[in-house]
């Protein structure tokens, strides 16, 4: 009688690896690497790439909202007990409000230490060309915001991919969807399959972002030069110091009390974190963060609800770059910013950091909106950080999406609502697709 082994019991053969170039994280580090060689040596070529990215970002953003509303309302109709979801909500928004603050400060106590700024004695009325839009942006207040957060319509909510008015409109479906109880069941299991869908579409759509990452840096080297990494090298220099500090400083023991290892964290979602280097872009990778969030052992109405709400306040790593680059933005131009003017920056920008979309270049219209509530640093100033924006905001959505992830976990720690078996199996294992 032949005896089949079983695969993963003790005596098992182990699974074979699969090959390091079938992995996605080293097919766009390729992509990368290629799209640096053609925009440096065929920049002509190069300027031409860049509808590869935005397709590749085209096809994520025509499915994250329905994926948000999906994944907020199973998560949060399957637990119908709404006062933990309440208790969830409130407790990830003032983690976020607590780490967002941490981030600030050690943006802005660097930046004054260092000084990347000083000496550059930059005339702000010579910046209005380069693309850069001088116009006062349009500062909004509290009451506006809060209006801002209610769609005046569902379908206008999904169309123009407003993810806090998604997020406001899933959340109210879902309490009432809670609330029928198994009358939902219906509604419920479509809603799951339906999120299914849209995961398997991401899959495939996950095949191009190879492509992707070539053609953002591509037409990136193509079009600002090589020059751009040693143009205003000091501030690229202190703002990566800025984010390695948050990462030693805040995350690193923040992932400890989760009880988890933050450098194998990175390396389980190191495909993610090596995509946002290339598309700057942390929309491109919400779905998958929610599916290994999931299989990471953390319950579903925690990732239904925390990650979504994450990528609208929770910008630790944009947090960083406002800070930095206003108190640098201060020093090139000469205005005068006190530690009393910067106590009323960062208040100011604990207000503006928030309700952003996570879609690339979002960060320069916030940051033009944050100097001209200032109204000591000219907004013309923005022109000077233009050609390496690519380079700061890469940095800076990678410390998005690792702080969202470890806000996820701990979260889900304070509602004991993470597998904590799973969680050190996976992570120790690492990330297989096939499984």
């Amino acid at each position: 009688m032949t005896q089949t082994t079983l695969v993963g019991s003790p005596g098992a053969p182990p699974k074979p690896r699969k090959p390091f170039y079938r992995d996605l994280a080293f097919q766009v580090l390729v992509g990368v690497a290629l799209g640096v060689l053609v925009g440096y040596l065929a920049p002509s070529v190069g300027h031409h790439l860049q509808f590869l990215g935005d397709i590749f970002i085209h096809l994520v953003q025509m499915v994250v909202a329905l994926i948000i509303f999906c994944s907020v309302t199973h998560g949060i109709a399957s637990v119908r007990d709404l006062g933990k979801v309440g208790r969830i909500a409130v407790r990830a928004l003032v983690y976020f409000e607590v780490i967002t603050t941490f981030a600030l400060v050690i943006g802005l106590v660097v930046v004054n230490v260092l000084r990347p700024g000083e000496g550059l004695h930059i005339d702000p009325a010579s910046l209005h060309g380069g693309g850069a839009s001088t116009a006062p942006a349009k500062s909004e207040g509290f009451d506006d915001f809060l209006v801002g957060l209610v769609p005046t319509s569902a379908v206008d909510a999904f169309s123009k991919g407003d993810i806090l008015q998604v997020l406001v409109f899933s959340v109210l479906f879902a309490c009432g969807l809670a609330s029928l109880g198994e009358r939902a069941k219906p509604v419920l299991d479509m809603v799951g399959s339906v999120q299914k869908t849209l995961f398997w579409i991401i899959g495939k759509v996950m095949r191009i972002a190879p492509m992707a990452a070539f053609g953002s840096i591509a037409f990136t080297v193509s079009k600002y030069g090589l020059g751009t990494l040693t143009s205003l090298g000091k501030l690229i220099g202190v703002f990566y110091l800025i984010v390695v500090l948050f990462f030693v400083l805040v995350l690193w023991p923040v992932s400890r009390y989760a009880g988890v290892n933050l450098l194998k964290l990175l390396r389980y979602f190191r495909a993610e974190l090596v995509l946002v280097l290339g598309t700057s872009s942390s929309e491109s990778v919400f779905p998958q963060l929610t599916s290994k969030l999931q299989r990471l052992g953390v319950d579903e109405p925690v990732v239904g609800l925390v990650l979504p709400t994450a990528y609208s306040f929770n910008h630790d790593g944009t947090c960083l770059y406002f800070a930095s680059v206003s108190v640098f933005l201060a020093q090139a131009t000469g205005a005068d910013l006190g530690w009393q003017a910067q106590l009323g920056l960062l208040l100011v920008l604990l207000l503006t950091s928030k309700g952003g979309a996570g879609v690339s270049g979002s960060a320069i219209a916030v940051l033009a909106l944050t100097l001209s509530a200032t109204h000591q640093i000219p907004v013309s100033s923005v022109a000077l950080v233009l050609g390496i924006h690519s380079i700061l905001s890469a940095a800076f959505v990678f410390t998005n999406i690792a702080g969202n992830c470890v806000a996820t976990l701990v979260v889900g720690k304070w509602e004991n609502a993470v597998d904590r078996v799973r969680l050190h199996k996976e992570l120790d294992t690492g990330y297989d697709a096939a499984a």
